[in-house]
């Protein structure tokens, strides 16, 4: 038996907690179902997409003196894996991403523009001389060809830098979209 759950704040993959107790399972069969955890782990239920991260504590089980084998309890992970995406609620995660755009002031107004255009979250404008300042979280997914279209709106002028930020869901609409578009909902 495995109880699934959200991973701890920071852990990214497998956290894979053993509570077997009694020798139910023999111990060598045990890093058999955490590697088939995490090989399920590579192609997430929501349009193949891998998950970020999950809590698995295997709590108990148990095995055949003559027909349990390594393989056995890897595809048992899997099996337990796919069970538990049918009864929870899994949503697609995007790379929010920290932006900066130091650009002269005549052309803020545009610029501004252009991130709430790209879902972009505004979070300070500051002044540097001439110069101002606008940092953002924008969605990495919005910020393809985002410094082509930069130099458009400044002539040139402005500049930019990024780095990541965070995980955050995607908004519903684009989530259906994008599960649509790849046409195919993955159990395990």
């Amino acid at each position: 038996m495995v109880e699934f759950s959200p991973a701890d704040e920071g852990v990214v993959g497998l956290q894979f907690i053993d509570e077997v107790k009694g020798g139910n399972i023999p111990r060598e069969y045990i890093p058999a179902v955490e590697k088939g955890l995490k090989s399920s782990m590579t192609t997430g239920v929501l349009a193949g997409y891998q998950l970020i991260s999950l809590k698995a504590r295997l709590l108990d089980g148990a095995y055949h003196p003559v027909d349990s084998d390594s393989l056995s309890f890897d595809i048992c992970a899997n099996l337990a894996y796919r069970n538990a995406h049918k009864k929870c609620s899994p949503v697609l995660m995007e790379p929010i991403m920290k932006l900066e755009v130091v650009t002269p002031e005549e052309y803020m107004g545009d610029i501004v523009g252009d991130l709430n255009r790209r879902r972009g979250q505004i979070q300070d404008m500051d002044s540097n001389g001439n110069s101002r300042i606008i940092k953002a979280l924008v969605p990495l997914a919005e910020q393809f060809g985002y410094v082509t279209v930069l130099r458009t709106l400044s002539s040139g002028r402005a500049t930019s830098s990024m780095e990541f930020s965070h995980y955050e869901e995607v908004p519903t609409p684009i989530a259906k979209e994008v599960v649509e578009r790849q046409g195919r909902i993955f159990i395990g």
